[in-house]
């Protein structure tokens, strides 16, 4: 049995220890997830604070996952923020606050990273919401395509066509301001 199955299980007695190791182990992930969708401090931290106040509602009910907990989290996470979206439309907000403006010693350098990655999140919020989910967790999470299968509740094939398309439609949008 691996570490990963012991901990849901340990978690699933509702030990404390194993609880708070989850927590420790995945809350910043989900917060710069939570971040990069809402673009509120205030709000993101709101939306971890509830995704692990309802995995403790779902283990509590004897549920939960057997596997893939990172996933099943985001999962939770996903689901908050789609709520959040239908229950006040906000205005349209930072794709990724992770994708910092630049400074550096040589301004001409920095502006021209800058005017870069304006270009991008722009380009992003112009995906769908399941290829801006899929991009953001391969290329800023890192994530492999097993386990945003397991996050997004589709097949791996769906991801990778989800990633291709999402991946083109940005190469098209991005070369499409070029030729303005």
């Amino acid at each position: 049995m691996n570490t990963e199955t012991e901990l849901i299980q340990r978690a699933s007695r509702l030990e404390g220890q194993a609880l708070a190791e989850i927590y420790d182990a995945h809350s910043d992930a989900i917060y710069r997830y939570a971040m990069r969708l809402l673009g509120d401090v205030d709000v993101a931290e709101e939306c971890v604070s509830e995704t692990f106040t309802r995995f403790l509602t779902v283990l509590q009910k004897g549920k939960g996952p057997r596997e893939y907990l990172k996933a099943y989290l985001f999962r939770i996470a996903h689901n908050w923020v789609t709520d959040y979206y239908r229950r006040a439309a906000p205005e349209t907000q930072p794709i990724d606050d992770e994708i910092a403006l630049v400074s550096d010693d040589n301004p001409a350098q920095a502006a021209f990273q800058n005017m870069q990655m304006t270009r991008t999140r722009a380009a992003l919020e112009q995906l769908t919401p399941d290829q801006r989910e899929v991009i953001s967790l391969k290329f800023f999470e890192g994530w492999e395509n097993a386990e945003i299968a397991a996050s997004v509740n589709k097949p791996i094939g769906a991801v990778k066509s989800l990633q291709h398309r999402g991946l083109a439609a940005l190469k098209r949008i991005l070369l499409d301001e070029d030729d303005e």
